[in-house]
């Protein structure tokens, strides 16, 4: 006899969310004919409900002929005729008309935390700058200067990069701005080098300007330049403070050589630091851009650090590229919020910025730990953490025979939604399956619950 603990949702009727989830397991085998089934007492102790719930459950499963009740003996799964789904251990999702997966906890990456999100003084802020004449205007095409300005006296403090305002280009997104910058350098450029594994929205935005793409390949010890010096690109992009997806930060030794590489060949590094904010183990590493301005574009954004929604982010051009970006776009209107960009300079300039930094450090270490330990504790030596150092999010390598699409699918029956690292590959694919979990929306105690519900799909 199994005992069975699952989450039940409060805006819902617990008897039925009952009564529809061993409905699940004994239609797709996971209860097989005459298995018992725990007591009405266990089965409410388990779940925390009343009896009288749990009653009502096993009433109508008995009803519909899914169980039976022996007297004292207790519930019993009836035998079933076979059937198509029966097959699979799991439902399929395509075969479904429509989705009927709810998922109780979910390991999104991209999203804040919503608790500690400073919204009262981001709401005194915005209306503040609501009663500025600018407001009501059109905004400057590259950015406005008193946010260029914030942007770049916080580059120098938190990332050692040196560079005056008007280097700096506001856009809405890190893939809006890479395909404005291709724009400009698919003239004299025809390839670009990009890690592999990487992120795959910088891979789109190359690949829309019809780039030749070479890769470097990434693991958990780093990047490999070894075959560097023989690619033909001149452009490469990387994510050296904090490498996407798989967490490895690029030694002073491999952006010494990365910078004598762009150097050699005159061509440019495009540094993408999403979320340098959020290391744990040491102080934020500097910049590329800090060891090289001229042949570096260093690029950052508000999204992790702040708020997606917000649509903010910035790169830092080099002297030749700027003039040429400025005019290839003078005369195109900016695609960000011209509230947002001043709400955000208001914001920095009276250190509210700083401290939300700061707050959310801890606040995203406590949970890192949080899940690194709830992970250890129920997976041992049948998963391999990668990236724990840093970032709002953190892989597992699953040491089973056992694809990508199964282990996504049987967390989802469980209610857990966990998310695929395949999309990030090009030719350096895994040998195991490795799983990304987002943790920065969650509670400590969502966490404990999903990685006990992924155990369970698991194992």
């Amino acid at each position: 006899m199994k005992n069975f603990i699952f989450a039940l949702e409060d805006h819902s009727s617990k008897y039925k969310q009952i009564y529809e989830r061993f409905k699940l397991l004994i239609e797709h085998g996971d209860l097989p004919a005459n298995e018992q089934l725990p007591s009405i007492r266990q089965l409410a102790d388990s779940l925390q409900v009343s009896r009288n719930t749990t009653l009502m459950a096993y009433d109508q499963l008995v009803a519909e002929g899914y169980i039976r009740g022996e007297g004292r003996k207790g519930y019993f799964v009836n035998v079933l005729e076979p059937r198509l789904f029966q097959e699979e251990a799991i439902p399929n999702p395509s075969k479904q008309t429509e989705p009927v997966t709810t998922f109780f906890v979910d390991f999104k990456a991209g999203a804040v935390d919503q608790t500690n999100f400073p919204l009262k003084a981001w709401r005194r802020i915005s209306n503040s700058v609501l009663t500025l004449q600018e407001s009501f205007q059109y905004g400057d095409p590259f950015g406005e200067m008193c946010l260029r300005k914030q942007i770049a006296a916080y580059l120098l403090q938190s990332r050692g990069v040196k560079t005056d305002p008007n280097a700096i280009i506001i856009g809405s997104s890190t893939q809006q701005m890479l395909i404005n910058l291709g724009q400009i350098l698919k003239d004299d450029f025809q390839s670009m080098i990009v890690e592999d594994p990487g992120y795959d929205g910088a891979k789109e935005a190359f690949l829309f300007h019809r780039f030749t793409l070479e890769t470097l390949p990434v693991d958990e010890t780093g990047a490999d330049f070894s075959q560097l010096e023989k690619m033909m690109s001149r452009l490469i992009y990387v994510t050296p403070s904090h490498q996407s997806p798989i967490g490895v930060s690029m030694s002073i030794q491999q952006r010494q050589k990365l910078i004598h590489w762009a150097n050699k060949k005159k061509g440019y590094i495009i540094e993408d630091d999403y979320d340098s904010e959020f290391r744990y183990t040491q102080q934020p590493f500097p910049a590329l851009a800090s060891i090289d301005s001229k042949r570096v574009i260093y690029q950052g954004n508000f999204s992790k650090s702040f708020l997606p929604g917000i649509r903010l982010s910035y790169m830092v051009l080099p002297p030749f590229l700027l003039d040429r970006y400025m005019r290839h776009f003078q005369h195109f209107e900016s695609t960000t919020s011209l509230l947002s960009q001043l709400t955000m300079a208001k914001f920095m300039e009276e250190g509210e910025w700083s401290r939300h930094i700061k707050r959310m450090r801890l606040v995203y270490k406590r949970k890192m730990q949080c899940i690194v330990s709830e992970i250890k504790k129920h997976f041992k030596q049948h998963i391999s953490i990668i990236g724990e150092q840093s970032g709002l999010y953190l892989l597992v390598k699953i040491h089973q025979n056992r694809s990508e699409g199964w282990l996504i699918e049987r967390a989802a029956f469980y209610g857990v939604k966990v998310y695929p690292t395949s999309i990030y590959f090009i030719n350096n694919h895994s040998d195991e399956p490795i799983i990304k979990l987002g943790f920065s929306n969650l509670t400590c105690k969502e966490i404990q619950l999903g990685v006990k519900f992924l155990k369970k799909a698991w194992l």
